[in-house]
């Protein structure tokens, strides 16, 4: 299913379907191993099986925040290919079938200590992925909940999820389909839309404007004449600083074919059609009053079908006050903000053997919305 944008978008079944281990393409021998494991954990497994000490405890997972849960098919993925041990041959013997582990899906919203996942079966089985399943919880739990609150403030408009340069490419996979599972309508990376089955979208970018001289025109033709013809043509449409100006060359020379264009005007500048009116506001970057003028421009011009794409610094508040103003921005591209902020995950043992065993200050949480996982 497609949004009419060429990008596929989740079906409402899809919420409660879990990814396929498989698909996170996970250093499995590493994993098993403890390799991205803090020592300690490492440690207390290996005590505990030199010790022949195997006890049954629950492990309980959470975090302190309002949020939306990302991670979780990827932390469930670690458990069921990453829990075992190896026996005396070397042979590594996998432990999830002895394990009863429920969870909350991906996409879903969550409260501050409201348990997200609980872990019961032989603590030696998984004593050493704590680091890995918690940190992976984190990470895309983060992404999700900035994502979802993004798409919840642009009111029903498209989130180009835009944040891959601002962070190391072995977290875009997973980054991005947190992002598609709290409503991002595209991301910029094959990588990112892995997951789902889908590829990247982008813009005409600066490069290849400065590739070509600095012709907007011609970069933004080029791109039409090679680039695939079910790919929709935006183009950026700052280079020169002059959006208006740009906007329509390259929609009186692109027609039809013009999807839309972008502006991305640095923070630190004032486009040329702004500079007149300064005085009364904020002057720099892509702001309302800039936005204003380029669609004035292209409506007058007969070009209202050209889609308007707003980029740079964009994060929840600038969202909001954009569609505060009704501002004419028909999608937002939004990038390192949807890396801020701290979702971290806690785990405790709760119960052990049956009985209540949590540290001071932790208690068995039980929770109705988990499901058991096959």
């Amino acid at each position: 299913m497609t949004n009419g944008n060429g990008i596929k978008k989740a079906k409402e079944n899809d919420k409660h379907v879990r990814l396929d281990p498989a698909i996170f393409d996970l250093p499995i021998e590493k994993m098993r191993n403890g390799y991205y494991s803090d020592k300690y954990f490492n440690r207390t497994k290996q005590i505990m099986e030199l010790d022949n000490h195997h006890p049954r405890v629950l492990m309980q997972v959470f975090q302190k925040n309002q949020a939306v849960v990302g991670g979780m098919d990827e932390a469930i993925a670690i458990l069921k290919l990453c829990s075992g041990f190896y026996n005396h041959e070397g042979q590594f013997i996998n432990g999830w079938e002895q394990l009863e582990v429920k969870a909350l899906y991906d996409g879903d919203e969550i409260a501050p200590y409201e348990t997200a996942l609980t872990i019961e079966g032989d603590y030696t089985l998984f004593a050493h992925l704590e680091t890995t399943y918690l940190g992976v919880l984190a990470r895309r739990t983060k992404v999700a909940t900035n994502t979802k609150r993004v798409v919840e403030a642009a009111n029903g408009k498209g989130i180009m999820f835009f944040p891959a340069r601002f962070d190391h490419h072995l977290v875009q996979t997973g980054d991005g389909y947190a992002a598609y599972k709290s409503g991002a309508l595209g991301v910029s990376t094959d990588a990112q839309a892995t997951w789902w089955g889908d590829e990247g979208l982008g813009t005409v970018p600066h490069g290849l404007i400065a590739a070509y001289g600095g012709d907007t025109v011609r970069a933004t033709q080029k791109f039409a004449e090679f680039i695939d013809p079910t790919v929709n043509v935006i183009s950026l449409v700052d280079f020169d600083n002059d959006c208006v100006r740009t906007s329509l060359a390259v929609a009186h020379a692109l027609g039809s074919q013009l999807w839309g264009v972008r502006l991305d005007t640095s923070n630190t500048v004032v486009d040329k059609s702004i500079q007149p009116m300064m005085g009364q506001f904020p002057p720099t970057g892509v702001i309302p009053e800039l936005i204003w003028n380029v669609r004035r421009a292209l409506d007058a011009a007969g070009f209202q079908q050209v889609k308007i794409i707003a980029s740079g610094g964009f994060n929840v508040q600038k969202i909001k006050r954009f569609e505060a103003l009704q501002v004419p921005v028909d999608l937002y591209a939004v990038g390192s903000s949807l890396f801020e902020g701290v979702f971290d995950y806690t785990a405790d043992i709760v119960i052990m053997e049956g009985k209540a065993c949590a540290k001071i200050g932790r208690h068995y949480n039980p929770n109705h919305r988990l499901t058991r996982v096959s």
